[in-house]
């Protein structure tokens, strides 16, 4: 007998970091077949591989290898060659998880009439600037099963009119996965985390900042780089800075200077990124992800946005706004003055308990084995066919 399928399309870092305990599980019950697909959005070793290897995930079923050099070579290649396997594979729902252009995949698999579930769902931060805003309310909008982390995310999706039978909120994945991939082996991070360690990489422990920046709004204009790298300049201790290769190729490109006190490096992996944000003062970054990991670990950060669909770090402490578009605002005195306040105290997060993944993984099979994947308009929400003409109103002249 046919095991029914479930398709999972991923494509950067972040997506494998938040989905290795769903995969995990699903893959535990044999009822169900879980397929892996990999978009190719991200495709380095120490962008993709190595994530794969400290997170013990096997491999992905099919390597799509969709990388352009530009976004909208990147998806047109992903929706074709998306739609290609997923017609052969006819699964009985697809999952999709946040808002890179992986999940514009999410096409390919309307056009076949196939079920959607989106993991993130419904966040939002009300910038057009950025493109992956315009692709979370895509995929949200064309999704039968909305995952959403907190209620809030879920009465924002309800206001734009998203059907809210079709929204689950169950927490943060990222919980559980610092609770099973960090906290459960916090000795041995205890015990890598040795003076050596440290004066590899040129930094001592507790005294530097942890950087990331790759968001397009930021990396892509020349002034605003400038502008976080004179917040950096600012920081008084060394900034360690480990660079998307996309993000160094930029710097080259506008031929900017960095900060004497900034050390830029290759992507590390996950390990070692943990490593060195529980061991820093603090970060400095414009990552979603990594905002809500810090605030999970008690690391208070710097956010460099305008806007962002995460405000929750804002309000639980644990983080301070940088805005690159108005500076002036936030002066960098007075960023680090609130930082220094928030390195001397600790706070409890408010993004779920650790049992996201559990829950996802259980609707998700409960769906497929139930025949209830396409919860698009339940049958309360089914709304009266109209026609565009009335059949006892046609006359035929003659």
């Amino acid at each position: 007998m046919r095991r029914k399928k479930i398709a999972i399309i991923l494509g950067t870092r972040p997506d494998i970091i938040r989905a290795s305990l769903i995969l995990r599980y699903l893959r535990e019950d044999k009822r169900i077949k879980t397929v892996l697909i990999w978009s190719g959005q991200h495709y380095s070793d120490n962008l993709k591989d190595i994530f794969f290897r400290e997170l013990k995930i096997v491999q992905p079923d099919f390597d799509l290898k969709c990388h352009g050099k530009s976004d909208a070579e990147t998806v047109s290649s992903l929706i074709a060659r998306l739609y290609d396997l997923l017609k052969d594979l006819k699964p009985e729902i697809t999952v999709f998880l946040g808002d890179t252009n992986t999940v514009v995949g999410c096409l390919a698999a309307a056009q076949l009439n196939i079920p959607i579930a989106h993991i993130e769902g419904c966040m939002r931060s009300y910038d057009w600037r950025m493109p992956e805003e315009k692709y979370r309310i895509l995929v949200d909008h064309l999704a039968d099963v909305i995952y959403a982390y907190l209620e809030e995310y879920k009465k924002q999706g309800i206001r734009e009119g998203l059907n809210p039978d079709n929204i689950i909120v169950v927490g943060n994945p990222i919980v559980d996965i610092l609770n099973e991939y960090y906290f459960k082996q916090q000795k041995i991070f205890e015990k890598m985390a040795n003076v050596s360690f440290f004066t590899q990489r040129g930094i001592e422990k507790r005294k530097y900042l942890l950087m990331t920046c790759h968001r397009r709004e930021n990396v892509g204009s020349k002034i605003l780089l400038k502008t976080i790298f004179h917040l950096v300049g600012d920081a008084g201790c060394r900034v360690y800075f480990p660079a998307s290769y996309r993000t160094q190729s930029i710097i080259k490109e506008f031929k900017l200077q960095l900060p004497n006190n900034l050390i830029m490096v290759n992507p590390v992996g996950y390990q070692e990124f943990l490593l060195l944000l529980n061991n820093s003062r603090g970060v400095v970054t414009d990552s979603g992800t990594v905002v809500e990991e810090a605030s999970v670990l008690n690391v208070p950060s710097i956010q460099l946005r305008k806007s962002t669909e995460r405000p929750q770090v804002y309000d639980v402490g644990a983080s301070v706004k940088f805005d690159p578009t108005n500076p002036n605002k936030y002066p960098s005195k007075q960023v680090y003055r609130k930082f220094d306040s928030l390195y001397k105290k600790r706070w409890s997060h408010n993004l779920g308990d650790g049992k996201t993944s559990r829950r996802i993984t259980e609707d998700l099979i409960s769906r497929v084995l139930g025949n209830n994947v396409n919860g698009h308009l339940p049958e309360k929400y089914n709304l009266p066919i109209v026609r565009s003409y009335r059949e006892d109103e046609i006359k035929v002249s003659g």
